[in-house]
């Protein structure tokens, strides 16, 4: 990232102006363009380019390369993009209004209730295992009002709101773990979940998850100036008169809708919304009206790059894309602990 900053600073761009920043996002805007079509192009079997257009003009539905691409890889692609969005989002949003670095949609119980409904669904109705996308997403909701109702009994400060996101996980794993205990066919079901991925993923599955995802990512770029006063700290933002705990309680439920309804399709991919918010603010400073977009971008780069590599590196098999993320986002994870003053978020 340092090597971004040198490369504007070098063109005349002052880190944190309006011509920095718009420099920074049409950089990012063309690495995500040129993503896509790499994601499209390759895979167990590369298409070129020329035949990527050519299929899609012509529209032949016979056509191998027009079902690969119409059904496989643009699918899986906005997928990628989604994903990556929603969890860098909701990591950036949980660190600004939690005031805590090592924030992340599993720290308030967002994944664990969105894998325990996804479960429940595969145990005790398998017949309707399309409703996944549907349990998942409600399972996150219900996480999140959970701890909040928790922390309101208590205060509904920063802290503890860690601390019920934390109780609340525990228990929900044990509840995961007792269906599993008692449904052993869904392991394997619950397995894939765990670790993540793109694989299968259809356009029906993807409309009821992108709207949500679309709607939330609006409103956290509308309230984003909120957001920055809600970071300075609970007392600041009351003497500023910002309603605390209904903008927190706000944005804790814009974190649900993303992350939950990104883990609905993609599973419990891990380090996207931990690291990403981490690195936007290397490069763009922690003004959210700014760093939400870049997260937004940044994520789905990310995301984009580790599917493409768990589909070429061992090509024609595939691994799951959660392994990428694991083996790229552990020891960059703990660079940035090092590197970035333990991992502090505010100087």
């Amino acid at each position: 990232m340092n090597i971004l900053q040198k490369f504007f600073t070098r063109i005349n761009l002052n880190k944190n102006s309006k011509s920095y920043n718009a420099a920074v996002i049409a950089f990012l805007l063309m690495l995500l363009i040129i993503g896509v079509f790499l994601s499209i192009s390759f895979g167990s079997s590369k298409i070129s380019l020329s035949e990527i257009f050519n299929a899609m003009r012509q529209g032949d539905p016979g056509s191998k390369v027009y079902k690969i691409i119409s059904f496989v890889r643009i699918p899986r692609t906005l997928a990628a993009v989604l994903a990556g969005c929603a969890l860098s989002v909701s990591g950036a949003i949980l660190q600004s209004v939690l005031n805590n670095s090592l924030a992340s949609p599993g720290i308030i119980g967002v994944n664990s209730g969105a894998g325990l409904f996804a479960v429940l669904i595969a145990a005790f109705f398998p017949a309707n295992i399309y409703y996944t996308t549907f349990a998942a997403f409600t399972g996150a909701f219900v996480a999140v009002l959970l701890v909040y109702y928790i922390a309101k009994e208590t205060g509904a400060s920063r802290m503890a709101i860690v601390l019920s996101g934390v109780a609340v996980s525990s228990f929900i794993g044990a509840a995961t773990d007792t269906v599993l205990t008692l449904k052993p066919d869904v392991v394997m079901e619950r397995t894939a979940f765990l670790i993540g991925g793109f694989s299968g993923v259809t356009m029906d599955r993807l409309s009821f998850a992108a709207f949500f995802i679309i709607i939330a990512f609006i409103v956290a770029l509308i309230l984003s100036y909120d957001m920055n006063i809600l970071a300075l700290g609970d007392e600041t933002a009351k003497s500023l008169g910002l309603n605390v705990r209904r903008f927190r309680f706000i944005f804790l439920i814009l974190v649900a809708m993303l992350a939950g309804a990104a883990i609905s399709f993609a599973g419990l991919l891990g380090f996207v919304g931990l690291i990403i918010p981490h690195v936007s603010r290397f490069l763009v400073g922690y003004d959210n009206r700014i760093l939400i977009p870049v997260s937004a971008l940044l994520g789905s780069i990310f995301t984009l790059l580790c599917d493409l590599l768990a589909r070429v590196i061992f090509a024609p098999y595939e691994i799951p894309v959660g392994i990428i993320m694991s083996f790229l986002g552990g020891p960059f994870f703990i660079y940035l602990l090092i590197k970035g003053r333990r991992g502090q978020l505010y100087d």
